[in-house]
Formats: C-alpha cells, sequence, structure tokens
C-alpha cells in the first residue's frame, strides 16, 4: 500500500514541482524516492524476519528488521541532506527566486492528505502485528505529512509573494527528517548491541518471577530486545536440597510465567540455583562425582558397607561438598551401633586425602531391605 501512494505521489510532486516552479514540492518528492526505496527494505525485510530458525541462525532472523530499520534511517538522513544543500543554496540567492504558480497548492493538499492517511493505515497495522519495523515506516509516513504540511504554508506564502518562503519550507522539512533520522539510527543501533529493556519493564518481570510458586529469589535477570519481541535469562534461587526434577519444573513455570504476561517476550531461558551465587561461595572449584565417588571406596574399601551402598547424593552448598550415603540395611550391615558406626565411617571419608578438605556434611542413611 505504502509503496503504490508513494509511487503515485513520487511522480506528482517531482513533475508539479518543475513545472510549477516549486523547490518544496521537488524537496518532498525527493523525500518520496527515499520512501520508495525504504518501502521496499521493509517488505523484503519483514519476509525474512519471519523465516523459521536454522542452523546458521539458531535464534531466528528477528535482528532482520532492526538492520532494516537502520537502513530507513539513512536513507532519511541522506535525502534530508540533500534537501537542506539545495534548499540552502536557493536561499543564499535571493535574486534567482521565483515563486510558484497557483496550481502547487492543490499538489501541496494532495500529499499532506495521502501522507497522512498512509500513516493512520501503516500505524494500526503496525500496533496489531507489534512491529517495530512496521511502526517505524509508520512514523516515517507522519514525518513525511508533517513535512507536507510545512510544504503547503511554504508554497501558499511564496504564492502571496513571498517567494524565499517555498525554499524555507524545503530546508525545514530537510531539518526535520534529520532529526527523526537520527532518531532512528540510534534506537535501532542501541537494540543491536543488546540494550536492556526500561528498568521499570524488567521490575515488572522480576515481580512475575518472584510470584512462581518454589522461587525464593531471582537474579541476573538480563534482557535485550531481538527485533520486535524480547528475550531474556535470568537465575533463580529455589531450596537447596529439592531433586533436579523439581528445579527443572520451577524453571518451566517461570518461563511460562514470564512468557505469559509479557507478550513481547517469547523466550527467557532460566539457570536454577540452590543458592545466591553472586553472595556465597562458588562451587565451581568443587570436584565433581566420579572424584567423590572414588574417594568413597578407596577410604571404605575394608568395609563390609562399601557393597551396601546403593545411592550417593550430592549438594554444592557454600563452597562445599555435602554428602548423603543410602546403605542397604541388610544381614552384612545389621547390628551394633548403627549411629557410632555411621560417624566412623563419615570420619573415614573426611580424612581422605583428595577431598576431605572440601567436604560439609557428611550423613548415612540406612535402608530396611524389604
Amino acid at each position: 500500500m505504502g509503496a503504490t501512494v508513494n509511487t503515485f505521489l513520487a511522480v506528482a510532486q517531482l513533475v508539479s514541482g518543475w513545472l510549477l516552479n516549486s523547490q518544496a514540492l521537488i524537496a518532498d518528492g525527493v523525500h518520496t524516492v527515499s520512501d520508495l526505496a525504504t518501502d521496499a527494505v521493509v517488505l523484503f525485510a519483514a519476509r525474512k524476519a519471519a523465516a523459521s530458525p536454522d542452523q546458521e541462525h539458531p535464534y531466528g532472523h528477528a535482528r532482520i528488521e532492526t538492520l532494516a530499520t537502520v537502513i530507513v534511517g539513512v536513507f532519511l538522513a541522506f535525502a534530508g541532506l540533500a534537501i537542506a544543500w539545495a534548499a540552502g543554496s536557493r536561499l543564499i540567492e535571493p535574486e534567482a527566486m521565483t515563486g510558484p504558480a497557483n496550481m502547487a497548492i492543490a499538489f501541496a493538499v494532495l500529499t499532506l492528505v495521502a501522507k497522512e492517511g498512509l500513516y493512520q493505515y501503516t500505524h494500526r497495522v503496525a500496533k496489531r502485528l507489534n512491529s517495530r519495523m512496521l511502526d517505524a515506516n509508520a512514523w516515517h509516513h507522519r514525518t513525511d505529512a508533517i513535512s507536507s504540511l510545512f510544504v503547503l504554508v511554504g508554497v501558499g506564502a511564496a504564492v502571496a509573494g513571498l517567494p524565499w518562503a517555498d525554499a524555507l519550507a524545503a530546508l525545514i522539512v530537510a531539518l526535520f527528517i534529520l532529526h527523526i533520522a537520527g532518531r532512528l539510527i540510534v534506537r535501532s543501533a542501541a537494540e543491536l548491541i543488546d540494550t536492556a529493556l526500561e528498568p521499570e519493564k524488567v521490575n515488572r518481570i522480576h515481580r512475575t518471577i518472584l510470584d512462581v510458586p518454589g522461587v525464593k529469589d531471582a537474579h541476573m535477570l538480563r534482557t535485550r530486545r531481538h527485533g520486535s519481541d524480547v528475550v531474556a535469562d535470568v537465575h533463580i534461587q529455589v531450596a537447596p536440597m529439592i531433586s533436579v526434577s523439581e528445579g527443572h519444573r520451577i524453571a518451566d513455570a517461570v518461563n511460562r510465567a514470564v512468557t505469559g504476561e509479557h507478550e513481547r517476550i517469547n523466550d527467557i531461558t532460566v539457570h536454577v540455583d540452590p543458592e545466591n551465587d553472586e553472595e556465597q561461595a562458588r562451587s565451581s572449584g568443587l570436584p565433581l562425582r566420579p572424584v567423590l565417588v572414588e574417594a568413597l571406596r578407596e577410604a571404605w574399601a575394608d568395609t563390609r558397607e562399601l557393597d551396601a551402598v546403593e545411592h550417593v547424593s550430592l549438594h554444592y552448598l557454600g563452597g562445599r561438598v555435602h554428602v548423603t550415603v543410602t546403605l542397604r540395611l541388610d544381614g552384612a550391615t545389621r547390628g551394633g551401633d548403627l549411629e557410632t558406626r555411621a560417624r566412623a565411617l563419615a570420619d573415614r571419608l573426611r580424612a581422605h586425602p583428595k577431598v576431605g578438605h572440601v567436604l560439609g556434611e557428611v550423613t548415612l542413611l540406612y535402608r530396611p531391605c524389604t
């Protein structure tokens, strides 16, 4: 729709501006030609941005919209500079000025009506589709309508006997175009470098996360724009001794809550923490399960309980490894003072030279055979 209207307007403005001696109309015509180029960019980017993720672009193609918005801004900037140069050159040579013909007013009115109509139509579609790129193009049409208003005033004043008003209107249009171009480029550049959402929006997302049952706290919440969408990641703190599957279930609930209540967020990565890793000692240097299990085998090598081990649970908390060993209570382990025996086995593991210095609590649980 925009391309069709702009094609008609560009021809009408350039031809009428040349025939009727109106630099303001010619300037507006050049502006409309730039609109045609940006319409082509928008059409191309909209198709590409809607493509599904692939191997080379696993996060999708939404950033094409952002790049297209930058291109729209650059086109506007070049058009504004060209118009400003021509209008300024004419203003400094007043002796060469002649006013436009009366018919130029009719073409200025036609342009104003068409541009404002395009803005209203495109803005409604952009809002319905939640497309920043299309909304940028809608505001492009609005700037066209405002510039056309200046053109109408300038042409009218020039027809009334003030020939410099036509060139002045063209210069005002150029400056307005440059302002809008700069705003589009700056906003899109901020998106390309992963600028976060506004603080109040981030706070609303944070409150949504904290409302999910099982979430004790949330930290390291990061957001960034991705075309017309927003992606985020966050660390949530849950009870330290719950199972992996319960932690995953809570994370899934956080994902659903955030994407369900905040329509522009279509993806959030949730990292589950058993403690606040911003404040607590990190466990990244602690040994993994194979090392700890091997140390357990070595420490209990000459005990009858080694063959009765059913499960070893490890909890990495506070910079220590807390170990819970479940033993099968049968003929080999039954009898005697189990509590005293458990303390002796725990002491053996704590005395192991490889892992003793990183151990926290060592707990033994006896499970009766059925």
